[in-house]
């Protein structure tokens, strides 16, 4: 699947120097177009975000500072995490066989329930993730959510905000030598989110990417 570059019709040049963005089938155009109010939400919150020096050099958990602020930017505007679970009902009509006397159709009833995985962030028909340095896997998590959701006409598209790599680690080791944090590429980036988006894994459901940058730091030192 090719990529698509809408984005720069979309989004102001200011925030695209300081960010890297990939997207697929126009996301950016459906987005800005369909959902004006949640768009408008989206650019809010990266013209006003800075990344300072911990979130460079500090380790973090699961859930860093970084993607806790995200999300907390995006609840004031009332973006909220949400799941899909998915119920389907399956009645099996047995019709009857009347040559041995039998009369009445038999009817078999069962429910067959799939929990969804959870979104960080949702408003409207617009699904947000932030995957600042997680495990990779996360990406297919997201991917498979939105191709979900997409499927049964819930959401219109999808976002997913994480990192670069390569500038990052550079940054790293620049503010302190002996800093590990970046060292590896399993974790959530652009580079692993690139490949997935153009192999079609959101399948049917526009997504745009956004990579936050060393550009994002509010001061080198």
């Amino acid at each position: 699947m090719d990529e698509t570059y809408s984005y720069f019709d979309c989004i102001d040049a200011d925030t695209r120097t300081k960010f890297d963005f990939c997207e697929v089938r126009n996301a950016a155009a459906i987005i800005s177009s369909t959902s004006p109010l949640e768009w408008q939400d989206f650019l809010d919150v990266l013209q006003n975000f800075r990344l300072t020096h911990d979130d460079v050099i500090d380790d973090g958990g699961n859930k860093s500072d970084l993607a806790a602020r995200l999300d907390e930017s995006f609840r004031e505007k009332k973006w909220r995490e949400g799941r899909v679970d998915t119920l389907i009902k399956l009645l099996v009509k047995i019709s009857p066989y009347r040559k041995v006397g039998e009369k009445e159709s038999r009817i078999t009833e069962s429910i067959v329930q799939n929990e969804g995985y959870k979104v960080d962030n949702l408003k409207g028909r617009i699904a947000l993730d932030v995957e600042w340095n997680a495990k990779d896997g996360n990406l297919d998590r997201d991917l498979s959510a939105y191709r979900a959701l997409y499927d049964a006409a819930l959401i219109d598209a999808g976002v997913i905000i994480t990192r670069t790599q390569e500038d990052l680690r550079a940054l790293a080791l620049r503010l302190k030598p002996d800093s590990t944090k970046f060292a590896t590429t399993t974790t959530t980036n652009m580079g692993k989110l690139r490949p997935r988006l153009t192999r079609g894994d959101a399948g049917g459901c526009p997504v745009l990417a956004v990579a936050i940058t060393a550009k994002c730091l509010d001061f080198l030192p």
